[in-house]
């Protein structure tokens, strides 16, 4: 018989609350059009985007966070200090030690928390969000801050054509805690590795000083071009809008759920035309609200869901106890989704 006493941790866990970040630049299509050649009807009718939110210097990765954060924390109607854990998922933090996690978790007065970033590319917050689930159930943290947040103006390529118009900047956060009842369903995620070629930065830090400069993509003027995120659009939407759909059917059947039980859908906000796509292939009720942040905030990457989910409770067109589908998927090729009780 082992000696190992057993985890002393919640029956279930919960999203206890919500808090969001964008930006106070905004940028409109008109802006991106000064250095590709395509047109604001163009990019609405490929993408749903209007506009999306730029960071300042000063709008850092750990800034954003940090506001977002503390929004989440007092929607939770806790303190900092009894956090147990944070969790930070991001591609755009460019320091590669250490982990930008602990300077948000001592910035926030949070005491002495886990804390550890994780790349998991635009499904990042869901793999946050179910590690969390297993930290409170477990019991080795009461409360876990998940945080997705990016700044992907820094590695968008304004002069691509194909993705100039797509990225923006901002951070979502919310905090998982302890739940007498399920608040949060088994996640379905995933990665098909064999796709990774799809969605991939254009260039390897490391060839920047170490590489064959001859090789290194430039830009009009003649200069070697910052790495950027790059991708093969038609690939991609068939996967998001097929695939997908089969994940999120997965997360509804793991929960005990049908579409008619949803109240919300909160899929990533890659594309208008991929979200539309997925509630017809899902074949979503009327009265399921859809979460169509993209218009005016851009991919956001794993910062996109957490945003989403904010601007729907506090417009009203979501309310606390919704039940909510939350999936998110993009570079790896990865994937989680879910079903939560919103906070």
């Amino acid at each position: 018989m082992s000696k190992i006493k057993p985890s002393k941790g919640a029956p279930y866990a919960r999203i206890m609350g919500v808090g969001g970040y964008r930006p106070t630049r905004v940028v409109p299509n008109e802006v991106i059009l000064e250095t590709i050649d395509s047109s604001d009807e163009w990019i609405r009718s490929r993408s749903g985007i209007a506009t999306r939110h730029w960071a300042s210097d000063e709008e850092t990765v750990a800034a954003m966070s940090i506001e977002a954060s503390g929004k989440a924390i007092a929607d939770a109607g806790i303190t900092p200090e009894q956090i147990g854990g944070v969790i930070v998922a991001t591609v755009s933090h460019f320091q590669q030690t250490p982990a930008i996690a602990t300077e948000i978790a001592d910035k926030i007065g949070a005491g002495k928390p886990a804390a550890f970033d994780i790349s998991a590319g635009c499904a990042g917050f869901g793999y946050g969000l179910t590690l969390a689930k297993g930290m409170v159930v477990e019991g080795s943290a009461e409360y876990v801050l998940v945080i997705g947040v990016e700044r992907l103006s820094d590695l968008t390529d304004l002069e691509d054509r194909a993705t100039a118009f797509l990225f923006g900047d901002g951070a979502g956060a919310v905090i998982v805690g302890p739940s007498q009842e399920p608040k949060m369903g088994p996640t379905i995620w995933g990665s098909e590795g064999d796709k990774s070629e799809t969605i991939k930065q254009t260039v390897p830090w490391n060839e920047l000083h170490v590489g064959d400069v001859s090789k290194l993509p430039l830009d009009s003027a003649g200069n070697i071009k910052f790495p950027a995120i790059t991708q093969e659009g038609q690939a991609v939407f068939r996967w998001a809008v097929f695939e997908m759909a089969k994940v999120a059917k997965e997360a509804l059947d793991a929960a005990g759920l049908s579409p008619d039980d949803l109240d919300v859908f909160i899929p990533h906000q890659a594309n208008m035309r991929i979200i539309d796509s997925m509630v017809k292939t899902l074949k979503l009720p009327e009265h399921v609200t859809v979460a169509r942040d993209v218009e005016t905030t851009g991919n956001t990457s794993a910062a996109s869901i957490p945003l989403a989910m904010e601007r729907l409770l506090a417009t009203g067109a979501a309310k606390s106890g919704d039940t909510a589908l939350v999936i998110g998927f993009g570079a790896g090729l990865v994937y989680a989704a879910t079903v939560v009780t919103l906070p």
